[in-house]
């Protein structure tokens, strides 16, 4: 396991074996809904709850470690705060990927046009991957 406790502190969280083992699991699976969190981290702490499964991501999300994604007619997911990015969801397995897209460019005709203030973007692009198709 990657030694996270700097990165916990930098984002002004403590660094608890919890939270230590939060963000190994996010690092190593990548995208990660609440559910599938929890079950990794029952296997690491027998009697850890949901509940503080929940106030860890909800502190992480606060302190920007962590970001959600907002997966339409799921539930949400959780990823490393990363450079901007978009992603891509296959409609067959549910797989979730990131991908590169500048969408400075796209955000600031729409600002100019609409008038709107935008200061966040979430886009996702669905398909079916390589493995489905």
């Amino acid at each position: 396991m990657i030694n996270y406790t700097n990165t916990l502190r930098k984002h002004k969280l403590k660094a608890t074996p919890q939270r230590i083992a939060i963000v190994d699991a996010l690092f190593l699976n990548g995208h990660m809904s609440t559910e599938f969190l929890y079950s990794i981290m029952l296997a690491k702490f027998s009697s850890i709850s949901l509940a503080t499964i929940y106030k860890n991501i909800n502190l992480m999300l606060e302190n920007c470690l962590i970001n959600e994604v907002k997966i339409p007619h799921a539930k949400s997911v959780y990823e490393l705060t990363k450079s901007s990015h978009s992603h891509l969801l296959c409609k067959k397995c549910g797989n979730i990927e990131d991908v590169a897209i500048d969408l400075e460019e796209l955000v600031d005709k729409i600002s100019k046009i609409t008038e709107f203030q935008i200061d966040k973007t979430d886009f996702i692009l669905s398909g079916n991957c390589k493995n489905c198709h």
